[in-house]
Formats: C-alpha cells, structure tokens, sequence
C-alpha cells in the first residue's frame, strides 16, 4: 500500500518540475486526493505537534492582573516593611509597588508564590518557578525588613 502511495506521489511531483509555480499547487492537491482515497488518516493519540515548540515562546508566565489585593502582587514587587508578633504568631506588613500597605501572615496566597514563614528579622516566600527547563518548581526568597523610607 506504501509502494503504490509513494509510487502515486513520485508520479505526481516529476512532471510539477517544469511548471510555473501555480502547478505546485495543483500537485498539493492532487497529493491530499491520493491520501484520502488510500485511506490515511492521522491520529494525534495524545501525542504533541511535532511543529509547535515545547518549550515556551520566550514569554512570560501569565499573572492573575485582575486580582486586587494581595492576591494581585508578586513576590518581587513587594517590601517587607516591618513584622508585628501577635497571639496567633508574627505577621508582616508588606508595601506594593503602588505604595499601599497590606498585613499578610504565614500561609497567605500572592499572584506568584506564597508566604512561607514570618520571623522578627523578615519574610520567607515561596515563589512559584515558571521555567520549563528547570526541575526545581518552587523556590525560597527571603526578604529582610526594610527601613521606612523605603531605603536600606
């Protein structure tokens, strides 16, 4: 069935040499009858496209830009402004780019990661690693408290 299907599209594709590239066409679409009369069909079966790349674009991850809040922020945008020790443990004041002040405790959910442990001295975070080469998935950034200027 192979021999006669490449026999087929051999036979089609000598005599498209000589023409004008309008013929190319034509021969694309002789080759596409010959498939579909011989019975061919692809199945992807969970398989990827062989012509789409694996590995991203070259683009950043996309971020939740409509959440407000804390959930809004990235690990890298915010500075620990100071810790507040409370009955129920330590919790952290955080400023964000746009110079609100947000109070934030162990556990609580950022656009990129999440709040990891809060001590006297500052904030761990554990931010999700968007990197498809990289088998680490989530890493730990720690930032220390800031003075209040925003310096230092």
């Amino acid at each position: 069935m192979f021999k006669t299907l490449i026999a087929t599209l051999v036979a089609l594709a000598v005599p498209a040499r000589g023409f004008a590239q309008g013929s190319t066409v034509a021969t694309a679409s002789a080759v596409e009858q010959v498939l579909a009369s011989s019975g061919y069909t692809y199945s992807r079966d969970g398989r990827r496209d062989p012509f789409v790349s694996p590995v991203g674009r070259g683009t950043a991850p996309k971020q939740a830009t409509t959440a407000s809040g804390i959930p809004g922020l990235l690990v890298n945008e915010v500075i620990v402004k100071g810790v507040i020790r409370g009955n129920s443990g330590n919790l952290a004041i955080i400023q964000s780019p746009d110079h609100k002040t947000y109070i934030i405790r162990s556990g609580d959910r950022l656009a990129d990661g999440s709040v990891k442990t809060i001590t006297q001295g500052g904030v761990v975070f554990s931010q999700d690693v968007h990197d498809p080469l990289s088998l680490v998935k989530q890493r730990d950034v720690p930032k220390r408290v800031r003075a209040g200027d925003g310096r230092g």
